[in-house]
């Protein structure tokens, strides 16, 4: 696998340069290798079987894991260790999986592997001199390098086949858009088991020969503490993230000095927030777009074209054309759904031949279910989801716009805003929030802040507060979980 083949030349280019920093040790080139050489072996003892599991926290163990598994040409396939035991015990199953690559805290976390699922636990392995070095298995460039399963939020997981080929690609998409060089460190905090962790934060780092520095869980103030440490160049983080490291008081500009990019996905940028760090740190956050099949990566809006609320263009190799209903090519700024075909576009869904054919057009192009529009200079802007668009009065509304709305408010932290059935309009907004700290309620006040905005039929019927809004494991706000509970109540 040329990927692998790129890692272990840049490990063995510079074995003693730390590549991999986590929160318990620095790892060098060569520790990542020959603790690969110890696992491949372990592996093999263990399991025939051409797919093996890995679930572990963010950290070097995961590039050993990984690195380890492509040694012996076989797929990767990341367990999210924040689902439900029945979630997890899916998916070990849906893949056949008969060995886990873990820790002992996860295990005590998730409990004991089901059935005839073998755990190779890192931390009880021995690790003394050197095994054998061995000549990877050369796998074609259609071989399935990792199972990603998607999160779930809407149905059973799905199980995102991504090729060699696919993973190739878009790390060479990546470097050419961003010019990443080994002078470059990334700072990564989203888990290694989503596809931005994956790509973006652990194999494009060890690909560029860049270091790479993790923390396990997000934490406001051990953040400021590594970007005071380390002076990264790249950090790549959801929305809320920036929120909570604007909201932290002990946060300084010079925190955050050495970034050259700083860049936000997942889910809608509130503008106060884009703002807030912008005039608050200096700090200019860029969006980016991609999704699990896109292996992940596909716009990154750089800092010399941006554009605010644009995702940027499509990066090399990628091409995006935004469809109607009945699937026609639409113009400038007409918005409709995105679709994307290159390089780096997955294979399909793991034993899903008919879903993944649902996804695919006529001309190979990736049906995203995302709404957006393409302006003349080829940015694209994402508008909002096809499945969770709401017809009021019949007229479509994206929950997006009603939520940046209610965002931009000061006492609001957070928002999500689903469809409620109505005998005369069909569907009116039902909106949640959270609240900042310390700040009151006024429903009257945040519906009157509404219309200054908005059309009054997207003004929300009700707007209800929550502690804490339903979040996937990357921090993603979950409005299927709010519509499901609304269902509940009848």
């Amino acid at each position: 696998m040329r990927i692998l083949k790129r890692m272990l030349r840049r490990m063995a280019l510079a074995p003693l340069r730390v590549v991999v920093v986590d929160d318990q040790r620095a790892w060098k080139g060569v520790h990542l290798y020959i603790g690969a050489l110890h696992l491949a072996r372990a592996i093999e003892k263990a399991s025939d079987n051409e797919r093996i599991g890995v679930m572990l926290p963010t950290s070097g163990l995961f590039p050993l894991a990984m690195t380890a598994i492509w040694m012996l040409g076989r797929t990767i396939v990341p367990l999210n260790y924040l689902l439900s035991r029945e979630e997890l015990e899916y998916i070990i199953a849906d893949a056949g999986l008969d060995a886990v690559v873990t820790v002992t805290p996860m295990i005590e976390h998730f409990g004991t592997m089901p059935d005839g699922v073998r755990e190779l636990k890192l931390d009880a392995m021995r690790f003394k001199g050197v095994p054998p070095l061995r000549i990877s298995k050369r796998r074609p460039d259609d071989f399935v390098a990792v199972l990603l399963y998607t999160s779930g939020t809407s149905g059973k997981p799905k199980g995102v086949m991504l090729t060699v080929a696919n993973l190739n690609a878009n790390i060479e998409q990546v470097i050419q858009w961003v010019d990443f060089t080994p002078r470059d460190t990334f700072l990564g905090v989203l888990p290694q088991f989503h596809s931005f962790g994956f790509t973006v934060l652990t194999l494009l780092p060890l690909s560029v020969g860049s270091k790479a520095v993790y923390t396990a869980r997000f934490n406001p103030r051990k953040l400021l503490t590594l970007m005071k440490e380390h002076r990264p160049t790249a950090f790549i983080a959801i929305p809320s993230m920036y929120n909570a490291l604007l909201a932290a008081k002990s946060a300084e500009k010079n925190d955050f000095a050495s970034l050259r990019l700083a860049v936000a996905g997942g889910e809608p940028l509130p503008e106060a927030v884009a703002k807030g760090m912008e005039e608050r740190f200096g700090v200019r956050i860029n969006e980016g777009y991609g999704l699990t099949e896109t292996a992940p990566a596909t716009n990154i809006c750089l800092p010399h074209i941006y554009k605010p609320k644009s995702v940027g263009p499509a990066m090399p190799g990628i091409e995006e054309k935004i469809v109607d209903d009945k699937g026609r090519r639409l113009g400038v700024d007409q918005e409709g759904e995105i679709c994307i075909k290159g390089p780096n576009v997955m294979k399909g869904y793991y034993k899903l031949p008919e879903e993944t054919a649902k996804v695919f057009d006529d001309e190979g192009f990736f049906r995203t279910g995302d709404m957006g529009r393409l302006d003349a200079d080829g940015h694209l802007y994402i508008t909002g989801r096809i499945k969770e668009m709401l017809i009021i009065a019949g007229e479509n509304v994206f929950p997006r716009e009603i939520e940046e709305v209610l965002d931009a408010h000061p006492s609001v932290h957070a928002s999500a805003v689903i469809g409620m059935q109505d005998e005369s309009r069909g569907e009116v907004a039902l909106a949640f929030i959270e609240l900042e700290e310390g700040a009151p309620f006024d429903e009257t006040e945040l519906r009157s802040h509404c219309r200054k905005s908005l059309g009054q039929h997207k003004v929300p019927r009700e707007i209800r507060v929550l502690k804490e809004l339903p979040r996937n494991p990357t921090g993603k706000i979950m409005r299927r979980k709010l519509s499901a509970s609304m269902a509940a109540e009848g």
